[in-house]
């Protein structure tokens, strides 16, 4: 495989085979990923902390394992960045608050990190959250705000839009993303990269989060296969986390290549009749003659999950409120308000009103269920729109302090637990990403990401303007 001549831009499957046959190093893939977080740091603000010489430290004790002929995994030297949500030994996980004591023993990883670390990556940056990860646009009080290489006006979207940012410009080739409700979709969307919600629990987690019923773990990349061949290390065990399903250990790599041709593919122009977009609508519908070009059966499908909002809304603010209970009033007093706002909501809720929304998930993973007997995946919009203005919570409303009424097909995915990926299917007027969204039957991550493959292959991922100025 040919390198590109900016090697932070590429894909891991390159890397390795060029560090096996010494045609390239992982301290010079290392050293062009932090000449590229200089350039785009300053604009963008996609990391929270930077280390260069750990970075540098582990491209070398890379570099000296492949020369030896013994890689420690099958990603060992490929650039990685870690969100800001995740501990990570060695390097302070604060989560974009000021809540947040940095003079910790950060002595631990999160099991995501472990398995990469394990796998020999070269961790480049972690890349910045909204505080606690709380909502769908990306700043906090500790970073500031994040911007979309896109249009820097724009924001990339939350709350792992830090991550999109990396896998947009380089700064690393895979990317550690986390979705309670869109968080790996939303900024995938915004930014034009693809992101996977894996299906629950087949990425472990830990420490649990408040929100450890909707929130998964998963790849952000320039790639399927990067996406792919990620997961595959994520998802091996941790006994740390309970909720951790005994998903068997998989090649999400073996069947990538095997297109759609006679696959049965749901197309819902919407969910629960929410408004979409024009240009995205319009984006979403030619993306779906690619797949009928390729063969796939493609049938409309209504899609209708009462009660969604609520249900959600529910178990998110109750979360919250679990978070900030366990917070000094100090603490509470550094918050983003729209947390503390999230935080107030769920502590109106009684224990009876939240023990009926779960229960009531029960149905919605059901009826999600019935439709897959009908087809294999389930196509629809990532977002109903695109980017809107940084430093902005809402696209309609500059007062809002909610995010889920402006993100209403990829919270239902969070309630069912099924895999979901955002793939670029366009762009607007503006020249904005569009982003289409592959729904799969819980357990059938490899299927999303073979359909997500198919598409890559007609339409090619494309990156974003090197700076403003181009």
């Amino acid at each position: 495989m040919s390198l590109p001549d900016d090697l932070c831009f590429a894909d891991a499957s390159s890397l390795v085979e060029a560090y096996a046959a010494r045609r390239v190093s992982p301290v010079e893939v290392a050293e062009a990923c932090l000449a590229r977080i200089a350039e785009v740091q300053p604009e963008l603000n996609p990391c929270a902390f930077l280390d260069p010489e750990t970075t540098r430290s582990q491209a070398r004790a890379s570099e000296l394992r492949w020369i030896a002929g013994e890689p420690a995994g099958p990603l060992d030297g490929v650039p990685a960045t870690i969100k800001d949500l995740l501990l990570s030994a060695g390097w302070p996980t604060l989560r974009g608050s000021r809540a947040v004591d940095p003079g910790q023993d950060w002595d631990e990883d999160s099991p995501a990190v472990a398995r990469l670390r394990e796998s020999g990556v070269v961790f480049t940056a972690k890349t910045t959250t909204p505080e606690f990860g709380h909502k769908g646009v990306t700043d906090s009080p500790l970073a500031g705000i994040t911007r979309n290489p896109w249009d820097s006006d724009r924001t990339p979207g939350g709350s792992s839009g830090g991550a999109a940012v990396a896998a947009a410009t380089g700064l690393g080739v895979l990317n550690i993303g986390t979705d309670g409700g869109g968080s790996i979709r939303i900024p995938a969307s915004f930014t034009g990269i693809f992101g996977l919600k894996p299906s629950f629990g087949r990425v472990p987690a830990w420490p649990a989060s408040p929100l450890s019923s909707v929130s998964h773990v998963g790849p952000m990349t320039r790639t399927v296969r990067d996406a792919a061949l990620m997961l595959a290390v994520l998802a091996r065990p941790d006994a740390r986390d309970w909720y951790a399903k005994p998903f068997p250990v998989e090649d999400f790599t073996a069947e990538l290549e095997e297109g759609v041709r006679g696959l049965r593919i749901g197309y819902a122009p919407t969910i629960n009749d929410e408004p979409v977009d024009d240009d995205v609508a319009a984006a979403v519908d030619a993306a779906i003659d690619v797949f009928r070009a390729e063969g796939a059966m493609v049938e409309p499908v209504t899609v209708d999950l009462p009660e969604t909002r609520r249900i959600f809304q529910i178990i998110w603010t109750t979360g919250a409120a679990l978070m900030a209970a366990g917070m000094s009033d100090d603490q509470r007093r550094r918050l983003d308000q729209t947390l503390m706002a999230a935080a107030n909501i769920g502590q109106g809720f009684d224990a009876v009103t939240l023990a009926q929304a779960q229960f009531r998930r029960a149905g919605l993973a059901a009826h999600m269920a019935g439709l897959h007997r009908r087809f294999d995946v389930i196509l629809t919009p990532t977002l109903p729109d695109t980017a809107f203005k940084a430093g902005r919570n809402h696209p309609g409303d500059p007062a809002a302090t909610t995010w889920n009424d402006w993100t209403p097909f990829t919270y239902p995915f969070n309630l069912t637990g099924q895999p979901a990926a955002s793939i670029p299917c366009g762009f607007d007027r503006d020249g904005l990403p569009v982003g289409l969204q592959i729904v799969g039957p819980v357990g059938a991550d490899a299927l999303v990401l073979r359909v997500a493959r198919a598409f890559e292959r007609v339409r090619p991922i494309p990156l974003p303007p090197r700076s403003a100025e181009d």
